[in-house]
C-alpha cells in the first residue's frame, strides 16, 4: 500500500494540467442516477476536497443547468483548491429537452459564459466539447474554445468522445489537454486507436464511468430501479441476458479483490489509475460512504501479474451489450 492522498498527475504536455490523481464526476448528484439531493452533492464535494480529490467534473447539461449551480456553491470559498472542468455541446432547454449536439463558434460563446455565471467563477480550468458537433468543422468550434482561453475565461481546452482523426485536427487548432471518454475494464475499445493517438501527441486522458456505471462496484445485482437511467434501453448493458453475463463477471472481479483485501469497485479504479500516469479517472457519485470507497483505491497497487489476471478474468470481448442503444453522438 502507498499513500495517493495528495498525489497528483498531469494532463497533457503542450497544455499542462497538474490535477488530483482520482478525480470526482458530479453528474449523478443531479440527475439520470435516481432523485437529485443538493445538499448531499455540496457534502460529498466537499468531503473530497477534503481528501485531495480536487478535479471536479461538471457540464450544462447535467439538471439540466444545475449541476454547475450545485458545484458552484460546493466550492465557494475554496476554489484555489479545485481543478474545475466543465462541457459544452449537448444542448438542452431547462425543461431538459434536447436539441442535439451544437458545435458553432457562437454557442460555444454563450455556453462558456452562461457557465461561468452558474459556476460563480472566473474562469474555467478545462473546457470540454462534450459531443463532436458533425455538421460545424472542428476547427471552427476549436477555433472558438481558443478565443476563449485568450480571453481568459479557459486555462485549458479538451474533447469528449472524438475520434483519433478529430483530435488531430482539433489538436493543430490548440493544444488538447485532455480527452475524456469512456474507459473501464468493461469498456477498452480505445485501447486500439484512440488511446495510441493521445500518447503520441501528449494529450492526457480523463476516464468516464471507470466502475462500468456501477457495475464493477458489486452493488447492483438486478437491473436499477425507474428513475435510474440504467433501467431504460438506453444502456443495453443492465437489461436481461446482457446483465445476467456481466454479473457474471463481476463476480470473478469480487474474487480477485477478496485476495486484494479490498472492494471489486476499488480494484476497478485500481487498474485504471495502473494504466499510466496520463490517465485520471472520475468516478462519479453523490454519496460520501461511496465517495470515501473510491478514494482509498488510490491505495491499490497492482503488479503485471494482478494486471493479467484481470485481463484475464474479463477479457475485452467478454462483455455483453454496448455501452450505450445509441452510439449516433460518439465521434468515429
Amino acid at each position: 500500500m502507498v499513500d495517493m492522498t495528495n498525489s497528483t498527475r498531469i494532463l497533457g504536455t503542450t497544455s499542462p494540467l497538474t490535477v488530483s490523481s482520482l478525480g470526482l464526476g458530479c453528474m449523478g448528484m443531479s440527475e439520470f442516477y435516481g432523485a437529485p439531493d443538493e445538499a448531499a452533492g455540496i457534502a460529498t464535494v466537499g468531503r473530497a476536497l477534503d481528501l485531495g480529490i480536487t478535479f471536479l467534473d461538471t457540464a450544462d447539461m447535467y439538471g439540466p443547468f444545475t449541476n454547475e449551480q450545485l458545484v458552484g456553491k460546493a466550492i465557494a470559498g475554496r476554489r484555489d483548491e479545485v481543478q474545475l472542468a466543465t462541457k459544452f455541446g449537448n444542448e438542452r432547454l431547462p425543461d431538459g429537452t434536447r436539441l442535439g449536439v451544437n458545435g458553432s463558434p457562437d454557442y460555444v460563446r454563450r455556453a462558456c459564459d452562461a457557465s461561468l455565471q452558474r459556476l460563480g467563477v472566473d474562469h474555467i480550468d478545462l473546457y470540454y466539447q462534450h459531443r463532436v458537433d458533425k455538421t460545424v468543422p472542428i476547427e471552427d468550434t476549436v477555433g472558438a474554445m481558443k478565443e476563449l482561453v485568450e480571453a481568459g475565461k479557459v486555462r485549458h481546452l479538451g474533447l469528449s468522445e472524438a475520434s483519433p482523426e478529430t483530435i488531430r485536427r482539433a489538436h493543430a487548432v490548440h493544444p488538447i489537454t485532455a480527452l475524456q471518454t469512456e474507459y473501464s475494464l468493461f469498456t477498452r475499445d480505445l485501447e486500439d486507436a484512440i488511446l495510441p493517438t493521445l500518447r503520441e501527441l501528449g494529450i492526457g486522458l480523463v476516464p468516464y464511468s471507470p466502475l462500468g456505471r456501477g457495475l464493477l462496484t458489486g452493488a447492483i445485482t438486478d437491473t436499477p430501479a425507474d428513475g435510474d437511467s440504467r433501467a431504460t434501453a438506453y444502456f443495453p448493458r443492465f437489461q436481461g441476458d446482457n446483465l445476467a453475463t456481466n454479473l457474471a463477471l463481476v463476480d470473478k472481479v469480487r474474487e480477485l479483490a477478496t485476495q486484494h483485501g479490498c472492494t471489486p469497485g476499488q480494484l476497478a479504479l485500481g487498474w485504471v489509475l495502473a494504466q499510466g500516469d496520463d490517465v485520471v479517472p472520475i468516478p462519479g457519485t453523490k454519496r460520501i460512504a461511496y465517495l470515501e470507497e473510491n478514494a482509498a483505491s488510490r491505495e491499490v497497487v497492482l503488479s503485471a501479474d494482478d494486471l493479467a489476471a484481470l485481463d484475464a478474468a474479463v477479457p475485452r470481448d467478454a462483455v455483453a451489450g454496448d455501452r450505450y442503444g445509441d452510439m449516433s453522438t460518439i465521434d468515429a
